[in-house]
């Protein structure tokens, strides 16, 4: 079973994603939250797998209480879901540690696929929020200031692991890295592992948007 905790200030919407995810034989929510400070607690409590978390509630909002659940080791994913997707929340939130980052009118059965995606350890992203990142790094936009530290920062990983960085920052699967660099499975999966120790992130979007910062235009 994947253990959820719901995170959003609005009750009829917490009540409409626990009727939708109840009919899913493998998602248990296990608690609600109507605020980011309410978090913590129940994360201890209740132990679950996946954080559901909204953006815009009262006090703590959905940003801040990814910030201080991922700085935490040992924490649930997490999986926004939003009716609020400008770049600087989108990026904020992917950077904080959050592993999938989806709009509340995505359907009700790509949702429970999200969650199962996330909680196997794999990152999602709705298509909207996908095309505003890429338009974001092809042209540049808030990547020049952090270029050179992005760079620093992947030039203490080895030279085989830099490869397997700059693919998961092309979008490859480890599959799809394993074919074109010609390694093992076991061994992709262990580079990446190594890559997040290394450099103390945690998850692969976070590679990703690390590997393009390091290129951002005039930094390549």
């Amino acid at each position: 079973m994947i253990r959820v905790l719901l995170v959003d200030d609005d009750a009829i919407v917490r009540a409409g994603l626990r009727l939708m995810l109840g009919g899913a034989p493998d998602i248990e929510i296990v608690a609600e939250a109507a605020d980011g400070a309410e978090v913590p607690a129940l994360v201890t409590a209740y132990e679950p797998d996946l954080v559901l978390m909204d953006i815009r509630m009262p006090g703590v909002d959905g940003l801040a209480a990814t910030e201080g659940l991922r700085a935490r080791p040992g924490t649930p994913e997490v999986l926004v879901l939003t009716t609020f997707h400008t770049d600087a929340h989108v990026l904020r939130a992917l950077r904080a540690g959050a592993a999938g980052f989806l709009l509340k009118d995505t359907p009700p059965q790509d949702i429970v696929t999200a969650i199962r995606t996330v909680a196997a350890g794999d990152p999602v992203l709705s298509p909207a929020v996908t095309r505003r990142l890429i338009e974001q790094v092809a042209d540049g936009s808030g990547l020049d200031d952090r270029a050179a530290a992005a760079r620093a920062r992947l030039a203490l990983l080895a030279e085989r692991e830099r490869e397997v960085a700059l693919a998961v920052g092309r979008g490859r699967s480890n599959a799809e890295i394993a074919r074109e660099l010609h390694l093992a499975l076991p061994t992709v999966k262990t580079h990446v592992s190594r890559i997040l120790t290394r450099l103390d992130l945690n998850n692969r979007v976070q590679i990703a948007l690390l590997v393009h910062d390091a290129s951002a235009p005039g930094h390549r």
